[in-house]
């Protein structure tokens, strides 16, 4: 069983009303990624602020080894949403104890893609909005050229800033992993594979849709493959943290500290069952205070 730890960042109050539901919800979702997955001991942390998907009510990151964090907004949040947004956050998690999220393109598209994938593999349901996303004329060519490249532009590639498609990477990358999938294996399975394990997909898609590279482009290519190889050679194998996920900000905001946060032991956060009921949305601040204060002061008299 995972060792984990829950920070809510509350001290103003502002997560009160919803504290009974993310705890829940974040056992529950636990469950079922234990059952598929090797995860790791991690903290997940949580906060209110205004960088999140307008239409879902949160955004969320796995910023470091043993790290998530999600933002979300009470007043929009559904449970679904959160549940959903939080198997993505673990796949790229347990993608951390592996390869990493990865510092080129290629690497991120394939981190997002799974990630995108594995959603599905454990709630079911429709793809994501973004991962529905159909990428526009020249991207499989330009996603070639660049795959390799540390020094792509992440907002332009995943959140529309520039000329691109809004969420045009999300788009591709679960294309190219469900190319990838084709003969049977899972997001799950392929936690830990490295992203060049994807080029022969991203190859397959574009003679797919009849993109061609030209002899220079092709030799360009090769060069920069290269390039980038020796390149990360060189770096060593520890990757960068990786931007914001799905945040409406170009650049992901850095959390205050977790000194404000409501902490339970890990014992408790990963012994206790998920069938905690959540307080009612529109309950007020101090009627929710006092459910929660007596919910823990249940769990201490046990």
């Amino acid at each position: 069983m995972t060792i984990w730890q829950l920070h809510l960042l509350n001290a103003r109050g502002d997560l009160t009303v919803i504290m009974a539901e993310i705890r829940a919800h974040a056992r529950e979702v636990l469950a079922l990624v234990e059952a598929r997955l090797d995860v790791p001991r991690f903290d997940l942390v949580v906060r209110v602020g205004d960088d999140v998907i307008p239409e879902w009510g949160i955004g969320g990151r796995a910023p470091a080894r043993g790290v998530i964090e999600l933002v979300v907004d009470p007043a929009r949040l559904a449970p679904e949403h959160f549940r959903r947004t939080l198997v993505h956050e673990l796949h790229h998690l347990a993608r951390w104890e592996g390869p990493g999220y990865g510092r080129s393109l290629g690497e991120a598209l394939v981190s997002e893609g799974l990630a995108g994938h594995f959603v599905t593999e454990i709630l079911g349901g429709p793809a994501d909005p973004w991962d529905q996303v159909r990428p526009g004329a020249g991207v499989l060519k330009q996603a070639a050229s660049l795959w390799a490249r540390p020094d792509y532009d992440h907002g332009a590639w995943f959140f529309g800033r520039g000329k691109m498609r809004k969420w045009t990477g999300y788009g591709l990358g679960h294309r190219i992993v469900a190319e990838h999938m084709a003969e049977g294996e899972t997001a799950a399975a392929l936690v830990h594979a490295p992203a060049d394990a994807f080029r022969a997909a991203l190859r397959r898609l574009m003679a797919a849709d009849g993109v061609e590279l030209t002899e220079e482009e092709e030799a360009a290519l090769v060069l920069a493959e290269a390039g980038a190889e020796a390149s990360r050679d060189d770096r060593g194998a520890s990757p960068p943290e990786p931007p914001g996920y799905l945040s409406t900000e170009d650049e992901a905001r850095e959390l205050p500290s977790a000194g404000a946060a409501e902490e339970e032991k890990a014992e408790e956060a990963a012994g206790e069952g998920a069938a905690e009921m959540g307080l009612p949305r529109d309950r007020g601040h101090e009627d929710g205070q006092r459910e929660v204060e007596a919910e823990d002061q249940e769990d201490r008299a046990q």
